[in-house]
């Protein structure tokens, strides 16, 4: 008898799941881009845009009218998604370049190729990313969670930042994540060659990604060119592909996760919504201004991580 009592709650948890799950997904995908800006004349560059949120957040902006980069490391799966984007908006300016944010050359080709090619840049999203890989590292050396979701897209916004700043009003998106809350920056151990634990990783990563935000707003003020990372929500994507458990875990609340689409929402909210430049630097979940770890907002370790960065990816420290 106190047995089957000690089980009734796990009995019962599919049922009350069940019950509550219209409920609770309304609470896990509010936060819709309402704002109505087309954006004909203006340029975006979405990296891994041919998938997930990178797919959605492109598609979007290709129906206000933009004209959007997929920036790729998969090309031939990225053709497929703006044939499929041009189908659907119409918009024939989706075009695809290749680009490896595990490789510097890779991420310095794609810059000097796009330089030569556009003369604005209004929109940038870095959206790429990875999640919970086994250890291993990128082609220059960097532990791939901090090399890709970090060094990458930090070396691949330097490279276009004078274009920002001539296109100017322009924005930078940084995807984050909830996550950073587990997140610490050890300088002593960027690499993970001391300790390393992969959920860890990627959490150390995301909390990087809102430190660059917030140094980037505050080296850019009066630039013309603002900042933003954002929480897109815990959205079905290829994201969670290096680890089992987390993919079992999805599919087991798959009733509450967001789909890529609503994922993608908050990016276009910060990417396109008229009146947010008083907002540059700040992090938004569901459309709005959200909260951040108080390692999120040591303005020290940001000016510290935005010169080791520079330092890693020789890049000349100012």
């Amino acid at each position: 008898m106190v047995g089957l009592l000690l089980l009734l709650p796990l009995l019962l948890l599919p049922f009350v799941l069940y019950v509550a799950a219209p409920q609770i997904r309304r609470m896990l995908t509010s936060g819709v881009c309402t704002s109505t800006v087309q954006l004909p004349g203006k340029v975006a560059i979405v990296t891994g845009a041919n998938t997930g949120i990178g797919k959605e957040t492109a598609k979007e902006l290709a129906q206000r009218g933009a004209r959007v980069y997929l920036a790729c490391r998969d090309v031939q799966k990225g053709e497929l998604v703006a044939k499929e984007i041009k189908g659907l908006t119409g918009n024939q300016q989706v075009l695809v370049r290749k680009l490896d944010l595990a490789d510097t050359k890779s991420i310095r080709a794609f810059a000097k190729d796009f330089l030569a090619e556009e003369k604005h840049l209004h929109i940038l999203i870095n959206n790429a990313g990875v999640m919970m890989c086994p250890y291993s590292k990128t082609a220059d050396g960097f532990e791939m969670h901090i090399g890709v979701n970090h060094l990458g897209h930090f070396l691949l916004t330097h490279l276009l930042l004078e274009k920002l700043k001539e296109s100017a009003p322009s924005r930078v998106v940084n995807l984050s994540s909830l996550a950073h809350y587990l997140g610490r920056i050890h300088f002593h151990n960027l690499q993970g060659e001391k300790f390393y634990s992969a959920g860890l990783a990627y959490c150390h990563s995301k909390l990087a990604n809102i430190l660059f935000t917030r140094e980037l707003h505050r080296r850019l003020k009066g630039s013309g060119v603002t900042g933003y990372s954002v929480h897109p929500g815990t959205v079905k994507s290829e994201l969670i592909r290096h680890s089992t458990v987390m993919s079992l875990m999805w599919w087991l609340f798959s009733f509450f996760i967001k789909t890529p689409q609503q994922g993608a929402q908050t990016s276009l909210y910060c990417a396109v919504t008229e009146g947010l430049e008083s907002l540059s630097g700040k992090h938004f979940s569901d459309c709005q201004v959200a909260w951040v770890s108080s390692q999120a907002r040591n303005e020290t370790v940001a000016r510290r991580l935005w010169d080791v960065s520079c330092d890693l990816l020789g890049l000349p420290v100012d």
